[in-house]
C-alpha cells in the first residue's frame, strides 16, 4: 500500500477539477445565455423608432414577461446588464452564438496534459472565463485597459468576486502599472501580469489593510510580522504570482554573530529566493546595506547554480527615494517599497498614472 498516497492524491485533485469545471461550466453557461439574450434585445431595439424609449418599455414589458414564466434572474436591470455586456464584449468575441439558428455553444469538458480540466466549445477554449458576477463587476469599470487588465487576472488567478473587489478597491492595476514603463503599462491590458524579471514582481505600494493594524496604532515590527504570518494567504496574494512561502526569522551566521532575515520567500516563476524585511520607522542606508549582506549570504551559500540571483525588498512605512539611489548601485537586485494599512484612493492612483502617462 506504499504506492496509495501518489494515487489518492492524483485521484482526488482530478474529482476536485472535475467538480469546479462542472460549476463553471454551469456559469458559463449562464454568461453565454445573458450575451446571446443581450444581442436579440440590441437587434431588436435598432428596429425601434425612438431608441431611448422604445428600449426602456421594451426592457420593462420583456421582464415582467421572463420573470412571470422563469422566476427571478430576469428584472429590467439584469436586462439591462444582458445589453450592456453585448454591447462590450460583441466587437472582440468570436461570432459562435450569432449563427442563423441562434443556438448556444455546445460545452465540453477538455483535459489538459497537467491533469487539469477546462471548459471548451467545440475544440477551443471558452472567449468567457468568469462568473456572470465577475462581468457585472467588470461592467462597472470604465477604462477599457483596466478592465481587460482584471479579467485576464481574475481568470489567471482563480479570483473570487470578493478576491476581484479586493484587487480593484486596492488599485492593483495602477500600482502594477507605476512600476512598469508605458509600454509594459499596455502589456497589462493586453496580457495581465507577466512575471519575468524582479522588476516585474514590485508594487508601489504595497497594500495591507488585511493585518488589522490601525495607523493611528503603535505597533512593532514583530507585531507587524506575526500579523502577516497570521494572514499569510492574504499577503502572498498581495505579493503577487509565484510566491511560496520559506522562514520566519531565517537565521544565518558567520564570524560566530546570528543574523536573521524577517521573511523568506521563494518565487516559482522566478526560480529565486526573495527576502523581505520590515521596517516601520524611517529608511536608511544602513537598512539597504544589511539586505545587501543578506542577499549577498543567500546568493553565495544558500541557491543552487541553477537558481537566479536573490531579490530583496524592505517594506517600509516612508522610502526616502534620493537615499535609495545614491546608496544602491543601479544594478542591485535590492528593492524599497512603501507599505499602507489602508485600501489607497483609486483617484489618486489613477490621476498619478495619467500624469505619468502623458
Amino acid at each position: 500500500m506504499s504506492n496509495l498516497p501518489p494515487l489518492y492524491d492524483g485521484i482526488r485533485a482530478l474529482i476536485l477539477s472535475a467538480r469546479n469545471s462542472v460549476v463553471r461550466g454551469v456559469d458559463l453557461i449562464q454568461v453565454w445565455t445573458n450575451f446571446e439574450i443581450g444581442r436579440r434585445i440590441v437587434e431588436h431595439e435598432q428596429h425601434g423608432a425612438d431608441r431611448a424609449e422604445y428600449g426602456k418599455e421594451l426592457l420593462k414589458e420583456l421582464a415582467a414577461r421572463l420573470t412571470g414564466e422563469f422566476g427571478g434572474g430576469f428584472s429590467r436591470s439584469n436586462l439591462e446588464y444582458m445589453r450592456r455586456f453585448y454591447l462590450a464584449y460583441s466587437d472582440r468575441l468570436p461570432q459562435i452564438s450569432q449563427t442563423l439558428s441562434g443556438k448556444l455553444p455546445a460545452f465540453g469538458i477538455s483535459q489538459t496534459l497537467s491533469g487539469e480540466l477546462t471548459v471548451v466549445e467545440g475544440n477551443q477554449r471558452m472567449p468567457f472565463a468568469l462568473s456572470w458576477s465577475h462581468y457585472v463587476f467588470l461592467l462597472g469599470v470604465k477604462n477599457l485597459s483596466e478592465r481587460s487588465f482584471y479579467e485576464i487576472e481574475a481568470s489567471k488567478q482563480n479570483w473570487t468576486l470578493r478576491e476581484l473587489r479586493r484587487q480593484f478597491d486596492a488599485g492593483l492595476y495602477e500600482r502594477l502599472a507605476l512600476s512598469r514603463d508605458k509600454e509594459g503599462v499596455r502589456k497589462l491590458a493586453q496580457e495581465g501580469q507577466l512575471v519575468a524579471t524582479p522588476q516585474d514582481l514590485l508594487k508601489e505600494p504595497y497594500v495591507l489593510e488585511f493585518l488589522g493594524l490601525d495607523e493611528r496604532d503603535r505597533y512593532s515590527e514583530s507585531e507587524m510580522e506575526s500579523a502577516i504570518v497570521d494572514h499569510l494567504e492574504r499577503f502572498l496574494l498581495e505579493l503577487g504570482k509565484g510566491f511560496l512561502f520559506e522562514a520566519r526569522q531565517k537565521r544565518f551566521t558567520f564570524d560566530e554573530e546570528h543574523f536573521f532575515v524577517d521573511l523568506v520567500f521563494y518565487n516559482r516563476l522566478l526560480r529565486c529566493y526573495v527576502l523581505i524585511d520590515l521596517k516601520i520607522g524611517k529608511l536608511t542606508h544602513q537598512d539597504l546595506g544589511q539586505m545587501q549582506m543578506y542577499v549577498n549570504y543567500f546568493d553565495r551559500f544558500v541557491k543552487t547554480d541553477a537558481e537566479n540571483s536573490t531579490i530583496g525588498i524592505v517594506l517600509c512605512k516612508k522610502k526616502h527615494t534620493a537615499l535609495v539611489e545614491i546608496t544602491l548601485p543601479k544594478d542591485a537586485n535590492i528593492h524599497a517599497r512603501e507599505y499602507q494599512l489602508y485600501l489607497p484612493s483609486k483617484e489618486e492612483l489613477q490621476q498619478k498614472l495619467a500624469e505619468w502617462m502623458t
